[in-house]
C-alpha cells in the first residue's frame, strides 16, 4: 500500500501534536487523567536507550511540579497506546505515580509510527544512531529525497546525509557511539573502515582518550600505508622467459602479463600431453 503522499502527511504532521498542546487550554475535555498500567507503549518508538540519571532528574521534577505537559495517546483495544511521550511516561512510573495527565488524539498506525519520529526528531530526545534510524524511516515512509526531508523538517541537507551515513559503522561502534565511549565526531571519520579496524581505534579512542583529530590521523596513516601496500602489489612483476621458452620448445603457445601465464591450446590432446609432462 502507498505511503500518504508528503504534502499532506509529513507536512501536517510536524504540527499536529504542538497544536493538539497549544488546545489544550480550550479543551479541556480532551484531557484526562489516565492509569499508568493501561498506557501501552508506543511499538514504534525510535528512541531505544534512555538514560537512568536523567529520568531520575525527570521523575524528581514530576513529584514535586506535577506532569507539565501531558503525553499524548489514542484509544486501543485494552487500553491506550502511547504516541509521544515515553520519557515522561517512564519517568511518572519512576515517581510511582497511579496516573498521568493525557491528551487523547485518534491515530492510525501509519501517523503512529510517524508521530513517534517526529516528536523524538523535533525534540532532539534521540541518540545520534537513533536519529539516523529515525531519518531513514522518515525517507523510507514517504518515498522521498534528502533534500525533500531537510526542507520538511528544518535540518540541514549535509546534517542528515551524515547522520544516516552512521549507519553504516559496525554494530559494536554504533554501540559504542549510544553508550557514549566515543563521540559523534569520532565516529564519522571512522566510516569507511573494516570491522576490525574500527574495533581496534574504538579501543584506542577509550583507553588513550583520543581526540578527533588523533584518529584522523591515525586513519591518514592506515590509508597511506594501504596505499602503499597497493602500490607494491600493482607493481610486482614475474619473468616467465624461461618458462614461455620452455613451452614454446614442446609446442604450446603462451602469453604473459605481470603476475599472469596463460596457455593456449589448440585441441584436448595438447592439454592431455601437458599434463603427461607433469605426471612424469
Amino acid at each position: 500500500m502507498k505511503s500518504q503522499k508528503l504534502g499532506r502527511g509529513l507536512g501536517a504532521l510536524l504540527g499536529e501534536i504542538d497544536e493538539a498542546y497549544e488546545n489544550e487550554v480550550s479543551q479541556k475535555d480532551s484531557i484526562v487523567e489516565i492509569p499508568l498500567k493501561d498506557i501501552r507503549p508506543n511499538p514504534f518508538q525510535p528512541r531505544k536507550h534512555f538514560e537512568e540519571s536523567s529520568l531520575y532528574e525527570l521523575s524528581e521534577s514530576i513529584k514535586s511540579n506535577g506532569l507539565l505537559q501531558p503525553v499524548v495517546v489514542t484509544e486501543d483495544v485494552d487500553g491506550y497506546m502511547l504516541i509521544a511521550g515515553e520519557r515522561r511516561l517512564r519517568a511518572s512510573k519512576l515517581a510511582k505515580l497511579k496516573s498521568i495527565r493525557a491528551i487523547i488524539l485518534n491515530s492510525d498506525e501509519h501517523k503512529m509510527r510517524q508521530f513517534a519520529l517526529i516528536e523524538n526528531i523535533q525534540r532532539d530526545e534521540l541518540n545520534s544512531i537513533e536519529l539516523a534510524h529515525a531519518y531513514a524511516e522518515l525517507i523510507k515512509l514517504h518515498s522521498i529525497t534528502q533534500d525533500e526531508l531537510s526542507a520538511r523538517i528544518h535540518k540541514s541537507r549535509t546534517h542528515i546525509t551524515n547522520t544516516i551515513r552512521l549507519l553504516q559503522l559496525s554494530s559494536k561502534t554504533q554501540k559504542a557511539l549510544v553508550e557514549k565511549k566515543i563521540s559523534t565526531g569520532h565516529a564519522k571519520v571512522l566510516i569507511g573502515l573494516d570491522e576490525k579496524q574500527q574495533q581496534l581505534i574504538v579501543n584506542s579512542i577509550v583507553g588513550q582518550k583520543l581526540s578527533v583529530r588523533d584518529v584522523e590521523s591515525i586513519i591518514k596513516n592506515i590509508k597511506n600505508n594501504n596505499k602503499e601496500l597497493n602500490d607494491k602489489i600493482e607493481t610486482v612483476s614475474y619473468n616467465f622467459k624461461n618458462i614461455k621458452d620452455k613451452l614454446s620448445e614442446l609446442g604450446f603457445k603462451s602469453k604473459s602479463s605481470n603476475k599472469k601465464l596463460i596457455i593456449e591450446f589448440e585441441s584436448e590432446d595438447q592439454i592431455k600431453d601437458l599434463l603427461s609432462y607433469f605426471s612424469n
